[in-house]
């Protein structure tokens, strides 16, 4: 048998759709793509929301809009995709780098605090000059487990800071306060601009796509507007008949609107939102339930106050109990047909963040450590219970026989399936 890393489930209703945007002559931005923001700001109770053609995009515009500037700086997480730091890069800004808690993997706001006196202090690596004043903070909830949104929300109003929610692979997931009994939606009010992912591999998808969302009319206006040239009307409004031919440039803009073709695919894929997501938590809990009593393995959190939207399924290797490293583990896997990932290399552990800014492991031990551990297993709404059961035995068997036979190890195969994936 051999399990993909991910496949996307497309459905029929939006293969009709993306036809019907086809035959109808309207391909870029229009009709689809407004009613796909109206209905996707209206599932996750958000007032605005901008369509765009990545999350990468979305966060761009968040930090323009929120006035980010060359010089200052923001609190990035250090576990997390390069996107989250680079947007700050792209404004001339500094990401200083926070550790992540061991438990989550999201960021340790504590260490946050402690990096923020630094910046304060002037006692950053010596490759950031000076004492850049920390303007705002990007909270990113790995897997789709959401940060506790009270204390991000708590500790940006102790230092001023604006938040621009990087929930790339948060949706749908949601959080609940324990004072206040509440549940509360990812971007619904959660920070000041909340930026969603539809990228292939995420819990719905439009191919390349994402989605910023505000309660703010002021940042919402100031997104669409930089989304597309800084034209004073968008290419909707100026060719439908709704608008006026002439325009004008307010800004110098970007090109990041997301056109009508991914929006048919992204509103019938919202419309299955909740169901896609049900099926990655089943998946989710089998797995949790097999690999249970393998004690060379750390299983991914589970929290009553949460509703994970299960993106990603990340275990970890007990490492100092297993002969071989994280690599070969991997390796072991992939030949039995087991396609896995890591998420993520940390930041300071890339050349550019290491040489350009001077961050070393030091400062992170949490993620230096716990990054050498992890592996997502495969998970997607569409995976059988026969793959879901292979995927858990072949973890099950390589990780037993790394502990128990180091020089037999690669002549173990995982148990004998009970039927055929066709």
């Amino acid at each position: 048998m051999n399990v993909p890393f991910f496949l996307p489930d497309i459905g029929e209703d939006e293969i009709v759709e993306v036809v019907a945007s086809l035959r109808s002559g309207w391909l870029t931005s229009g009709p689809r793509v407004c009613t796909f923001e109206e209905q996707f700001a209206a599932s996750v109770n958000g007032k605005h929301a901008v369509a765009v053609n990545s999350c990468t995009a979305a966060l761009h515009l968040a930090v323009e809009s929120l006035g980010l500037a060359a010089g200052q700086a923001v609190l990035v997480p250090t576990m997390t995709f390069a996107a989250t730091a680079e947007i700050v890069r792209y404004q001339g800004g500094i990401p200083i780098l926070v550790d992540c808690d061991p438990t989550t993997l999201n960021m340790d706001l504590a260490d946050a605090a402690r990096k923020l006196e630094q910046a304060r202090a002037g006692r950053l690596p010596a490759n950031i000059e000076g004492r850049p004043p920390v303007t705002g903070i990007i909270p990113v909830h790995v897997g789709g487990h959401m940060m506790d949104i009270a204390a991000v929300q708590s500790f940006a109003s102790a230092y001023g800071l604006w938040i621009a929610e990087d929930a790339a692979h948060a949706f749908p997931a949601g959080w609940r306060s324990k004072e206040t009994d509440r549940w509360q939606r990812c971007g619904e009010g959660t920070a000041s601009v909340t930026c969603f992912s539809f990228y292939a591999n995420k819990t719905i998808t439009t191919g390349e796509g994402g989605m910023a969302v505000t309660d703010d009319s002021a940042l919402a206006h100031r997104m669409k507007l930089m989304s597309l040239h800084g034209l004073s009307h968008d290419a909707w409004g100026r060719y439908s008949g709704q608008g006026t031919w002439d325009y004008k440039i307010i800004a110098p803009g970007f090109k990041y609107n997301l056109t009508d073709l991914a929006a048919s695919i992204g509103i019938h894929q919202l419309a299955r939102a909740k169901n896609l997501r049900l099926k990655r938590e089943a998946i989710a809990k089998r797995y949790l339930e097999l690999l249970a009593d393998v004690d060379t393995l750390e299983l991914p959190p589970v929290d009553k106050n949460r509703m994970n939207s299960w993106h990603l399924f990340v275990i970890r290797l007990r490492t100092e109990q297993l002969f071989e490293s994280r690599t070969e583990i991997m390796n072991l896997l992939s030949k039995r047909g087991v396609n896995c990932s890591v998420h993520w290399r940390p930041l300071h552990l890339h050349p550019y963040y290491r040489d350009t800014f001077g961050w070393r492991s030091e400062a992170f031990p949490a993620a230096t450590r716990e990054w050498e551990r992890l592996i997502s297993l495969p998970i997607f709404p569409g995976m059988t219970s026969n793959e879901v059961e292979y995927v858990a035995t072949t973890v099950k068997n390589v990780c037993t026989a790394s502990r128990s036979q180091p020089n037999e190890q690669s002549e173990h195969e995982p148990a004998a399936r009970t039927s055929t994936l066709v």
